[in-house]
């Protein structure tokens, strides 16, 4: 195996490790602050902690590129955690990571329209086919056995297809910018955009919550492994492995969730749950078993 491969597998193995335990922090933290503060605090944090460490600006960047950037902030920052941060406030913890470990089946259909080296292949089907099934084991319990809103099960869907979406387009970046300076960028419309949700929701932003030792803990965590080291590495291992491979280390997210929501928050994992997972890990093993490529034939970038 290849150098550059083993260290694609390692950065998107702990980018999953440390992102599979965010739920519980946002989980705690929803008891004391609203979904929009959650992520207004997480990314304001973490780009502050990004100006101090590099404050250079660059100023070179075309139109083009900084709209792409603005998409980035967009669907990465503000569409898929808000709709994640919802999500878990009307489901369980185990949920949201049971169902948005779908992302890499999203990502493999998506990948095949962008991408000229990632092709679609019928296994990509089967698995669909089998962690779809698996997620209405998992909304269907949400619903009827657990007497819990199913709109934060489908709020998560939602976020699996965003979250696709994001990881293809990054594939796409070639801005010729330092990785910390391109996350910066990222996260700095991720504010841009979540903006007039907060004033359109009329939330009073108040800083001195971060005085709570408890709140000011969980933000540091989701600041600064959770945003800016998890999205550094998981745009190293795109670049190294490819949207579809590095994508696929997000099966590993239901089997860390479950374990530590069951941990921290005592929630329940029961049979129709299990049976669910197992249903979409199984199928995102199917879809990524056979990957193909376009030999010959160039890849844009922006």
């Amino acid at each position: 195996m290849e150098r550059d491969s083993i260290n694609g597998y390692l950065l998107a193995f702990f980018t999953i490790l440390i992102w599979s335990t965010t739920y519980i922090f946002t989980k705690n933290l929803l008891q004391e602050l609203t979904p929009y503060e959650i992520l207004f605090y997480r990314f304001g944090l973490a780009y502050l902690i990004l100006w101090l460490i590099s404050p250079k600006f660059d100023l070179d960047l075309s139109l083009k590129k900084e709209v792409f950037f603005f998409t980035l902030g967009l669907l990465g920052v503000t569409a898929y955690y808000l709709l994640e941060n919802i999500a878990l406030k009307y489901t369980q913890a185990s949920n949201v990571g049971l169902i948005v470990s779908s992302i890499p089946m999203f990502t493999a259909v998506i990948a095949h329209f962008l991408h000229e080296d990632e092709l679609f292949h019928k296994n990509i089907v089967y698995g669909f086919i089998l962690s779809m099934f698996g997620i209405f084991l998992v909304i269907f319990n949400g619903k009827y056995i657990l007497d819990l809103n199913p709109v934060g099960d489908i709020l998560a869907l939602l976020c699996a297809v965003i979250f696709a979406v994001y990881s293809n387009l990054l594939k796409k970046l070639n801005s010729g910018l330092r990785r910390i300076l391109i996350i910066r960028k990222i996260f700095f419309y991720g504010l841009i955009t979540m903006t007039p949700v907060i004033i359109y929701n009329n939330i009073e932003i108040q800083f001195k919550k971060l005085l709570d030792i408890n709140i000011l803990g969980g933000f540091l965590f989701l600041a600064l492994l959770a945003s800016i080291l998890a999205f550094i590495m998981w745009y190293k291992a795109i670049e190294l492995l490819g949207t579809i491979k590095t994508s696929s280390f997000i099966y590993l997210v239901p089997l860390i969730t479950m374990v530590s929501s069951s941990i921290f928050l005592k929630e329940e994992i029961n049979i129709i749950m299990i049976t669910g997972g197992v249903l979409i890990l199984f199928g995102v093993y199917l879809s990524e078993r056979k990957t193909s490529s376009r030999k010959g034939q160039k890849n844009w970038s922006v």
